[in-house]
């Protein structure tokens, strides 16, 4: 089975050559019937097989490096598949949030008409880019940061 990624199989990419597999060998298909015509006429022979296979291991680093370009033109292109959907998050030091409510921070008497959404929460410092450390209201500091995945701003 061919790779998306490179294109190849990685047999391919390996050997130089594709793979038979055992239930291949058995059956007739138009690889196998070439490979008897070519044998039938004498064309074949295990001289030329060898340079044949020579030949191939010669031209495996040319595969390699096509399917490596190929590669690399791929995950450009899933990463800026990506990149295009991602919004990016940004919120200031005193910027009211709400934080989502996860299942170690809610109240199980409340079930499952609980509201999702806490706050809302005054952010006081951030560590890195997507990490917001928050307070309430009343001025008590939460234990821990919080990501920008689980805030949303407070309207």
């Amino acid at each position: 089975m061919t790779r998306t990624p490179t294109e190849e199989t990685p047999f391919n990419l390996t050997y130089g050559t594709r793979a038979i597999i055992p239930v291949e060998v058995g059956i007739t298909s138009i690889r196998r019937d070439f490979f008897k015509a070519i044998i039938r006429r004498e064309f074949f022979n295990k001289e030329t097989n060898n340079d044949q296979l020579r030949m191939n291991l010669d031209c495996l680093d040319e595969i390699r490096d096509d399917a490596s370009r190929i590669m690399a033109r791929y995950q450009q292109k899933m990463s800026g598949y990506y990149n295009q959907r991602v919004k990016l998050r940004r919120f200031n030091i005193g910027d009211l949030v709400q934080r989502k409510v996860t299942p170690a921070t809610k109240d199980p008497t409340h079930g499952k008409l609980r509201l999702t959404w806490e706050g809302p929460c005054k952010v006081t410092h951030y560590s890195r880019q997507e990490s917001y450390h928050l307070e309430s209201l009343d001025g008590s500091k939460l234990p821990y940061p919080w990501n920008v995945e689980r805030l949303k701003r407070y309207h």
